[in-house]
């Protein structure tokens, strides 16, 4: 496991990433390449008070986040990833186990793996896992500038604005 999963239960949001990619895994910490934007969009769509440097991912559940990866044993951009060693159903298992409210595919090709289809749209898809909800977001990597969009990302903000805290 590159990166240990941030789950407990009572979480109102997981978001799920490919794989960490090649400066995450060095540095031990979710989402710590500078071109990044996942840090800054947790703040600006009012997930997170400010914020957090990638050291500081430990802190997610405070917000009612966690944090995955449909990867966890490898590591690198998703060009380099061999998809059919992803364990889809860990993570199902992981979602059923814990029940959040949501989880949140960073990027369409997280989804696109797990769903196991060509094409996703982003937002939020009709099937859930168990009372889990599924969201695609657009990817917050440096290298998606192209498919860059706040709109989705301030939509997911919204309805897990609408949830309870769990303490």
């Amino acid at each position: 496991m590159v990166l240990p999963d941030i789950l407990r239960p009572g979480l109102r949001l997981v978001v799920c990433g490919t794989a960490p990619g090649t400066v995450s895994a060095q540095r031990k910490a979710y989402y710590a390449f500078p071109g990044n934007r996942f840090w800054p969009t947790l703040a600006a769509v009012g997930l997170t008070t400010r914020p957090l440097l990638p050291a500081e991912y430990p802190r997610l559940p405070e917000f009612g986040i966690g944090l995955t990866d449909l990867i966890k044993d490898q590591s690198g951009a998703d060009a380099a990833l061999r998809f059919a060693h992803a364990d889809r159903s860990r993570l199902e298992r992981a979602m059923l186990a814990h029940q959040p409210s949501f989880l949140a595919f960073n990027g369409k090709r997280a989804a696109q793996e797990y769903f196991g289809v060509r094409r996703v749209e982003y937002g939020l898809q009709e099937i859930q896992i168990g009372p889990t909800q599924l969201f695609v977001l657009p990817s917050t990597s440096g290298l998606a500038v192209k498919s860059w969009n706040l709109r989705h990302w301030q939509e997911l903000a919204r309805r897990v604005a609408l949830l309870p805290v769990i303490e």
